[in-house]
């Protein structure tokens, strides 16, 4: 797994093993786009109960169903999703890292 020394990397879970410090910081579950601050402070408070150059933000499941494979969250709320997440984890980078 890579790890940074000085920004928060970002991933799908799906594409990796889940080990303690991947966390989920934006939801499969919902439409609502979360706000790149929210995610940031999600992120921060996650890095600082762990070690923060092994912090990878990911969302916190799949988009769509193992049921039939079909993304159940509109494409483009998903990108959207995955663009804030993107923000969230640069944001926090700075905030941990300056």
């Amino acid at each position: 797994m890579r790890t940074s020394k000085n920004r928060i990397l970002t991933t799908h879970v799906g594409s990796l093993p889940r080990p303690h410090d991947l966390p989920g910081v934006i939801t499969h579950a919902s439409s609502v786009v979360e706000h790149p601050d929210y995610i940031a402070e999600r992120i921060i408070r996650f890095a600082d109960r762990c070690e923060r150059k092994n912090v990878i933000a990911s969302t916190d499941c799949g988009f769509s169903s193992q049921a039939i494979y079909k993304t159940e969250v509109e494409n483009r709320v998903v990108w959207a999703k995955l663009a804030t997440l993107a923000e969230g984890a640069r944001i926090a980078s700075e905030r941990l890292w300056g």
